[in-house]
């Protein structure tokens, strides 16, 4: 059986296509994840994807992620930045997760540069664009091999 992999965006990752293309690319987050991410790592990780525009619905979903997955990617969006009750559900987590940024927040405005979510993470990936979530994955099957 394969590992699973959790992927969890917070909000307009659904319109990301839509974003601003010099920061966020252009593509739809669901085409990437159907034409790039499963098909390159289908043999080695099922990934499992959730999106919300909704803060409850996110921290109920990543309770909902059972301690034995090999790890979640998640990219909170603007949750990063003042969500208490998401960074608690975070630090409660028992399993690695990897922050993902598309735009690199620590040279954003001032107000995107703070991250409530940062100091309960395995590890940090931001200003890679989409691509950050291939490179997100790769890190959890290279921890998992350790």
């Amino acid at each position: 059986m394969l590992p699973i992999i959790h992927i969890v965006n917070g909000p307009n990752r659904n319109l990301l296509h839509l974003r601003p293309p010099k920061i966020y690319g252009g593509q739809s987050f669901d085409d990437y994840l159907e034409t790039q991410l499963r098909p390159q790592f289908g043999s080695e990780a099922v990934l499992m994807y959730f999106q919300s525009n909704a803060e409850g619905a996110l921290i109920d979903y990543l309770q909902s992620i059972p301690s034995g997955c090999m790890g979640v990617i998640l990219n909170p969006a603007a949750y990063t930045h003042y969500s208490l009750a998401l960074a608690d559900t975070v630090e409660l987590m028992s399993l690695p997760i990897v922050e993902v940024h598309i735009s690199n927040i620590s040279e954003r405005e001032p107000r995107r540069q703070l991250s409530l979510i940062r100091p309960h993470v395995a590890h940090c990936i931001e200003g890679k664009g989409i691509e950050g979530y291939e490179m997100a994955v790769k890190w959890l099957l290279k921890k998992r091999e350790k």
